[in-house]
């Protein structure tokens, strides 16, 4: 546990606790764990269990949630902690508060809009406290990530923001996990996308009603997170009740998004480096001096993972640079992170090439996170973007 989180957040102790008791029993399974390609109902039940759910509830009702400067560095903790065990299960869990806030920190909407605002929030809210995940299901084939060039349409019902959905998705990560997962589709007279979610209770994939699973996750990195692609045809969703609460809460979306990707990475690279040194401290002594440069960089690119982590979750508590120390943090982390795997194997030798090590399936998990999330093309349009604002 972090020693600032444990100052700040007292209360969230017994969590943090009972999270590495759960990492500890997923790093002891391991080599398992890193041969599947599904996840299991049983690990998110532990985790809720914990107290993990609470991350997508305000502290008003009970939860971990007070406002983004005060929920981050708690948020990352407990996944970094996870992904110590599990980065599959701990990417998946990310999402529920990464998806949640966009209620949590729109607090209140203008006057027209509260009351249904108001009565949305509180229902989402509801459902985390009564045991369920939420999720996202945003990316389209060709989009390059981008949710303004989606082409998934919306059309109304007639009812109160209820729409049926029609389109094309992937990238669901915790598909079959989750209770509810947010999207993007445009409404035919709007100019831009907007938010939905869609209830995933017992939805079958058979295209009954409306869902159909068109690819299963094959990925070669993050293989365990069912990130399934799918067709929708006419599938109920509901809209954001207050359209602007999108764009009051995408700064906080997109800061805590990053910090707690950035935090899977971390935990990652921590068992990497406690896994790489456990393999070479009893020949320590006799590596050769190849050998012995490639691990002093790969400590220190360790060490620069951490600072640029705790960097990142400064800037977001301070309420000053956080979402450009973020989004270049995430980036830079996803590539040092990549760079130092590969040198750790190295000096490993051939054996992290087995599948029975988990220096090679880690170097890919890690990969994975720089690919996606958002794909490295947009990712440097908007670190360009941001280049010119400091």
């Amino acid at each position: 546990m972090n020693a600032a989180t444990a100052i700040q957040r007292p209360e969230a102790a017994p969590i943090l606790s009972e999270l590495k008791a759960i990492a500890a029993d997923f790093a002891a399974d391991r080599q398992a764990r890193q041969a599947r390609r599904h996840l299991e109902h049983t690990d998110f039940d532990r985790l809720a269990e914990a107290g993990f759910l609470r991350t997508g509830i305000p502290a008003s009702m009970g939860g971990l949630w007070s406002d983004t400067r005060s929920s981050v560095r708690l948020y990352c903790d407990m996944v970094r902690i996870i992904a110590g065990g599990d980065p599959s299960v701990a990417l998946v869990a990310s999402m529920h508060p990464s998806v949640l806030v966009f209620w949590l920190a729109a607090e209140s909407a203008p006057p027209a809009d509260d009351a249904a605002w108001q009565e949305q929030r509180n229902w989402c809210f509801d459902t985390a406290r009564e045991g369920h995940w939420w999720g996202t299901v945003t990316s389209e084939p060709g989009s390059g990530g981008d949710i303004m060039k989606t082409r998934t349409l919306a059309q109304p019902t007639g009812a109160p923001n209820s729409f049926c959905l029609t389109g094309e998705k992937h990238f669901g990560s915790g598909s079959g996990i989750t209770s509810f997962m947010i999207t993007t589709a445009k409404v035919a007279q709007d100019a831009a996308p907007s938010m939905f979610f869609m209830d995933m209770r017992d939805m079958p994939w058979d295209g009954s009603k409306g869902v159909t699973l068109a690819a299963e996750w094959d990925g070669h990195g993050m293989s365990a997170t069912q990130s399934h692609a799918f067709h929708f045809d006419g599938v109920e969703a509901t809209q954001m009740a207050w359209p602007g609460g999108v764009a009051q809460s995408s700064p906080a979306a997109a800061q805590l998004g990053a910090c707690m990707f950035t935090a899977v990475v971390v935990g990652v690279i921590e068992s990497a480096l406690a896994y790489a040194r456990g393999k070479l401290q009893p020949r320590k002594d006799g590596l050769r001096s190849f050998e012995r440069v490639e691990w002093a960089r790969a400590v220190n690119e360790v060490w620069t993972i951490l600072q640029i982590h705790e960097g990142m979750v400064a800037a977001v508590e301070s309420g000053a640079g956080g979402v450009a120390a973020s989004a270049r943090g995430k980036a830079i982390v996803a590539e040092l992170a990549e760079v130092c795997l590969a040198r750790m194997s190295k000096v490993v030798g051939g054996s992290s090439f087995s599948r029975s090590a988990p220096l090679g399936q880690w170097g890919q998990d890690v990969r994975a996170l720089g690919f996606l999330r958002p794909p490295w093309g947009l990712a440097f349009d908007q670190l360009y973007d941001l280049s010119w604002k400091d």
